[in-house]
């Protein structure tokens, strides 16, 4: 196509969940539910660890920053997917679409690095106890949480960069319940082999990578873990474990699927699928995991009650 005849497109149309027509409404309340239950759950750690002295230690401090995380991470797709189900008019500017695809995969990437440390934390806890103290100290935590940070936000950047490049001359129809690279460019008015190339190339070296590093920090830790003699000390492990892991196969199994892929696309509605379960369910879920399974923060939960007077 010549390029004098490209139309630069301006916005957007988000065509969310197509398949919902006349229960929009109840679709809305369910995810406005999600939403508030995540952001108050999220809020509700992230203040404990801050007010409770008695979790001030490395693991709960990353257990709190994940936390804020999450509320970052779903307050940058899902309060315009709330938006659109209510809309007759699901656009989205330019420049709103690629802000919303950089703060969605540099938070994502955050989330990875961050996972990746706190099995790094557990593997020292349980691997090298003796070493624990002095290894995790404060100052090392403060920096593996800035790093984390650092490392996220600059991420997604070079992808950014390329896709916004690219010409879009329509149609301007996002098949996805939120702006992100796989639908974005099937829309360009060009050929973006290499943009799917250098997408596939950073998602696996970040993805895999971490993956791989924290698969690594857990073999070592079961394998320590199953020469404990006492079944009481296996237990207790384990169970310092658990809730980091279980987040971990839920995000990292939906976004390896995701992610992970040199097609640009599956079928639509698969794709829908795993979007809504590491965008929505997984920071909906995480609130649950760490609280419910942990007793530690259920009896701070309880103490910073008593503490407001809500419970006597």
């Amino acid at each position: 196509m010549n390029a004098g005849n490209w139309s630069q497109v301006t916005e957007f149309i988000i065509l969310g969940f197509p398949h919902v027509q006349g229960v929009q409404a109840y679709l809305f309340l369910l995810l406005l539910l999600i939403y508030l239950t995540t952001i108050l759950g999220n809020l509700l750690i992230f203040l404990v660890v801050c007010l409770d002295s008695r979790l001030h230690i490395p693991m709960y401090r990353f257990v709190s920053i994940l936390s804020l995380l999450e509320l970052g991470y779903t307050a940058a797709t899902v309060p315009k997917m709330l938006s659109n189900l209510l809309s007759e008019k699901k656009t989205i500017s330019f420049s709103g679409c690629f802000l919303q695809i950089y703060f969605f995969h540099s938070l994502g990437a955050t989330e990875c690095y961050l996972l990746t440390a706190m099995a790094y934390d557990r593997y020292l806890a349980i691997c090298q106890p003796l070493h624990y103290p002095t290894r995790m100290t404060p100052a090392l935590c403060v920096k593996i949480a800035v790093g984390c940070w650092l490392g996220g936000l600059a991420g997604p950047v070079a992808e950014i960069s390329l896709v916004s490049q690219l010409p879009f001359c329509g149609p301007n129809r996002i098949q996805h319940i939120f702006c992100d690279f796989p639908p974005v460019l099937s829309l360009a008015c060009t050929d973006t082999s290499i943009n799917v190339l250098v997408d596939f190339v950073i998602n696996a070296c970040k993805i895999l990578a971490t993956f791989l590093l924290i698969l690594s920090s857990y073999v070592q830790i079961i394998h320590t873990v199953l020469r404990i003699p006492s079944g009481a000390g296996k237990k207790k492990a384990f169970s310092t474990c658990a809730s980091h892991l279980t987040v971990v196969l839920i995000f990292y199994v939906s976004i390896l699927f995701m992610y992970v892929r040199l097609k640009k696309s599956y079928s639509l509605d698969y794709d829908r699928a795993l979007a809504v379960v590491y965008s929505v369910l997984t920071p909906f879920l995480n609130p649950f995991i760490y609280s419910l399974r942990n007793k530690e923060i259920k009896e701070a939960v309880r103490r910073q009650a008593k503490r407001a007077g809500i419970l006597e």
